[in-house]
């Protein structure tokens, strides 16, 4: 129950700020990670080993993602930081979990901001031309970027209840 809390809380603190700042700060993944591994040590229901998979499950699931530009380093340390807390098959579910979600999230931004035909086309030019993601993501001249906090929270509270 403890790990469980301490999840929820962590990430309701991360939704809040990213949110309001579109970045998710280090003091907090480094609290997360240094109470995931105290709960792994003290007996937890996840052991040090299944918490040390967990946070490179984590962060190997969301560096592709960050290396083209789609997710920050804030995003791939807080999915880390999920894998101590859950071990390594809970963060693999949280990551496609997450991944719905920020599709989901996705589609209404662009919708609420008018750009939901732009949206589906540039998402099928960059399925069709991969190569060409980085330069498309990064673009300045595209309202394209939302905070991801809010997906990967959704996507982890489902993947721990479900």
């Amino acid at each position: 129950m403890v790990p469980v809390l301490v999840l929820t809380l962590g990430l309701a603190v991360a939704v809040v700020t990213d949110v309001k700042t579109r970045r998710i700060p280090n003091w907090l993944t480094g609290s997360l990670a240094g109470a995931g591994f105290g709960l792994a040590f003290g007996g937890g229901v996840v052991t040090p080993a299944q918490a040390a998979l967990g946070l490179l499950t984590g962060l190997l699931l969301m560096m592709p993602g960050h290396l083209i530009g789609a997710t920050g380093a804030g995003d791939v340390k807080l999915m880390a930081v999920i894998g101590i807390l859950v071990g390594p098959s809970v963060v693999l579910k949280a990551f496609l979990y997450t991944a719905v979600a920020g599709g989901v999230f996705a589609l209404a931004v662009a919708l609420r901001r008018g750009m939901l035909a732009d949206t589906l086309y540039g998402t099928q030019r960059l399925v069709t031309a991969p190569l060409a993601a980085p330069q498309a993501i990064k673009s300045p001249s595209r309202a394209n970027r939302f905070a991801y906090g809010p997906a990967i929270a959704v996507g982890t509270l489902v993947a721990v209840l479900v």
